[in-house]
């Protein structure tokens, strides 16, 4: 393998422990930017996860699934340390935690990524807990702003988890700041802006910086594509959901999939494939990503209706408005 991947997704792979019942457990490889890795790959573009895992049975398992997955294999970094594991006890509603110290994860080190990767790579996605456990979160951050400069696109879907509190704040604006396509659901921006008003805390988000696209999902009433140029929603077509795991990196990953390969459509159909991938990955069991002429047939059946910027989730905060201690301008 001597090409680059056009795209790339930098953060944590990280195997899930699930409760299947008492003192019993199964284990799934995931982490929601190696599965936005996958997703991008399962829909035809030369794709890479930038991670590091360990060389015990998970890490194993998570390089074995990164190969399986079409995954440029010079990216994954293999250490010898413990693994990130996620420990969910509790299925509905979902409750985990981390085990990760000093866990293989952090020890990623872009300085041995293949010489001149920046130069193939035409998105790089970041997000997830990989930008809220240190030294990896700096390290991100930092190889982040290092790209912006050299005019590489940014995507970031924080994907809030509740280790992301106030500590967060600095990451959540540095990266909204850097992000050409930012992906947020409705829980997502009620963690990050700890409070309720789920159209209040986008429109903070949105203010942070205005002229990005933004990929807002709000569960059942569907999702919506705001961009400088206009604004757009659509409903999710009607299906049999077996399992919404994995569903928002699918809904990325097919933005970012549409993006890159028809730039110059209008915004709402890009919406469409974002929402149709989304949907796609509902139909099966696990974050498993959706294949392309799924996603295509499900986005012929999704409407779309141009908004008005009028509505206060399409609309800045409002002056004076109170987040993070300091008062948003317009």
């Amino acid at each position: 393998m001597t090409s680059l991947p056009r795209f790339v997704a930098a953060g944590e792979a990280l195997t899930d422990l699930l409760a299947t019942g008492p003192g019993t457990w199964t284990s799934q490889t995931g982490g929601s930017t190696w599965n936005v890795a996958r997703v991008v790959a399962r829909l035809g573009i030369p794709s890479a996860f930038a991670g590091a895992v360990g060389r015990d049975v998970f890490g194993l398992e998570l390089a074995a699934a990164n190969t399986a997955a079409g995954l440029d294999q010079r990216f994954l970094q293999q250490v010898d340390r413990p693994p990130l594991l996620a420990v969910v006890h509790e299925r509905h509603p979902p409750r985990y935690f981390f085990i990760g110290t000093d866990s293989a994860d952090l020890h990623f080190d872009p300085d041995h990524l293949p010489a001149g990767w920046q130069d193939g790579a035409a998105w790089v996605h970041f997000g997830g807990i990989s930008l809220a456990r240190e030294p990896l979160a700096s390290t991100l951050v930092a190889l982040a702003c290092d790209l912006k400069l050299r005019g590489t696109k940014i995507s970031y879907d924080p994907n809030f988890r509740a280790l992301m509190d106030e500590r967060y704040d600095g990451t959540l604006r540095t990266m909204a700041g850097l992000a050409d396509v930012v992906k947020v659901s409705d829980e997502d921006v009620r963690g990050l802006f700890r409070q309720d008003d789920t159209d209040a805390a986008f429109a903070a988000l949105h203010a942070m910086n205005p002229a990005a696209t933004y990929l807002f999902t709000r569960g059942g009433d569907g999702a919506c594509l705001v961009r400088p140029d206009g604004a757009w929603h659509a409903a999710a077509p009607a299906v049999d959901v077996v399992d919404t795991v994995g569903a928002g990196d699918a809904s990325i990953g097919g933005l970012l999939y549409s993006l890159m390969t028809w730039p110059e459509r209008a915004g709402g159909s890009h919406l469409r494939i974002a929402v149709a991938a989304g949907t796609a990955a509902c139909r099966v069991a696990g974050a498993q990503p959706p294949a392309l002429d799924a996603v295509l047939a499900l986005a012929d059946a999704i409407v779309v209706r141009r908004q008005e910027r009028t509505h206060r989730a399409l609309d800045f905060a409002a002056p004076g408005q109170q987040y993070f201690g300091k008062q948003l301008q317009r």
